[in-house]
């Protein structure tokens, strides 16, 4: 990583509403970037599907390339006017004949920092619950998003990444300070695992995490939770928003990761695939 890391700065969480209207996401994506910039974030992130509304059947009609489709382009030129590092939630990426739920990232000049493909999809089948199948729609990406920036390094997962922690302890391995994950747990999932599952990520690995949700629309076919949160490298709940649209801003202090590890130093003692159990 770069010498010249800023080691504390202000995180922000758009927990955006979206709607069946492309363009009005997308200038709204405009007021909601410009107004966290103004109040003081240096790091602004989006939710999963910000261009979309959330489902099988939307994401083909709303898919496009990336980075050189429109929604990433409006990305990239957000992030150099307001000199934010923007992690860009997700939106349905079409190349070929497959689509995908993808992730891009730029810099504070408006430099691609790096590309993120949904590695695990949504598939589920809950009793009386709910039944979604992400992989109907959408192909996997196999790819990590490990990346250095200004204000330090971080690693991207998108939702259901998230309950995988062999992902996030990959990341921590390899460095990373700051776990960001766009998503959109639904309203049987979130209330049980939404914090749970974000304060888990954080306290194993010993970093910052951020769970960046879509508002919730009851007139919606699918239900976000919302609640995003921003935790600390001692599951400490830093910032979490309700379910409806809001800014969620957190103070990030990287030396608390270095200040976490030292005292528990669990992270660093970390020994992979070396465990054996023997049976008799």
């Amino acid at each position: 990583m770069s010498s010249k890391i800023v080691r504390q700065f202000k995180f922000a969480a758009i927990q955006l509403h979206v709607t069946a209207d492309k363009e009005a996401n997308l200038a709204h994506v405009r007021d909601v970037v410009r107004q966290a910039a103004q109040s003081g974030a240096r790091v602004v992130a989006l939710p999963e599907c910000f261009n979309s509304p959330y489902g099988p059947k939307y994401f083909a009609k709303y898919a496009e390339s990336v980075p050189d489709g429109a929604t990433s382009l409006l990305l990239q030129s957000l992030a150099r006017e307001h000199s934010v590092l923007l992690i860009g939630g997700s939106i349905p990426e079409r190349e070929g004949d497959k689509l995908y739920n993808t992730s891009v990232v730029y810099d504070e000049s408006g430099r691609l920092l790096a590309k993120f493909r949904k590695i695990h999809l949504f598939d589920v089948a809950i009793k009386n619950g709910i039944t979604f199948q992400e992989s109907s729609t959408l192909s996997a990406g196999s790819d990590l998003a490990l990346f250095d920036s200004s204000f330090g390094r971080f690693g991207l997962g998108i939702c259901y990444d998230v309950r995988f922690a062999p992902l996030a302890q990959l990341y921590a391995k390899r460095g990373a300070q700051f776990l960001v994950y766009p998503g959109a747990f639904n309203t049987v999932t979130g209330p049980m695992h939404w914090e749970l599952l974000a304060r888990a990520r954080a306290v194993d690995n010993q970093l910052f995490v951020a769970l960046v949700s879509p508002a919730r629309d009851p007139d919606a076919s699918y239900h976000a939770y919302g609640h995003s949160i921003v935790v600390d490298p001692w599951a400490k709940v830093l910032a979490q928003a309700s379910h409806e649209p809001t800014i969620v801003y957190a103070d990030i202090d990287l030396d608390r990761v270095d200040e976490v590890r030292s005292q528990i130093p669990v992270t660093s003692q970390q020994r992979g695939d070396v465990y054996s159990v023997e049976g008799k």
